[in-house]
């Protein structure tokens, strides 16, 4: 399986990433432990959501879509605390 995740800060509550992994536990994990300079001042965080797919192809178009301008007004709209306004 391909995941495509949202992770929220802790600390920080607006700040949100998307990612795609094979590991879940794994790569959220790496992100609390610093392992990633994009997420690393922001930790820890939490997982808000993940979708998983068969197909890696899908789960790549996926993430795209959740990165584009549609894509962060539907995580505003449908996944994300309603005091959110910020999307990274």
């Amino acid at each position: 399986m391909c995941y495509v995740y949202l992770l929220v800060s802790v600390s920080h509550p607006t700040q949100h990433y998307i990612g795609l992994t094979r590991d879940l536990k794994k790569r959220v994990q790496d992100h609390n432990d610093g392992r990633s300079k994009h997420t690393a001042k922001f930790a820890p965080w939490k997982l808000a959501a993940y979708f998983a797919f068969a197909d890696e192809k899908t789960a790549v178009g996926f993430e795209q879509y959740l990165k584009s301008g549609s894509g962060k007004a539907f995580l505003k709209r449908h996944l994300l605390p309603k005091h959110v306004t910020q999307i990274s």
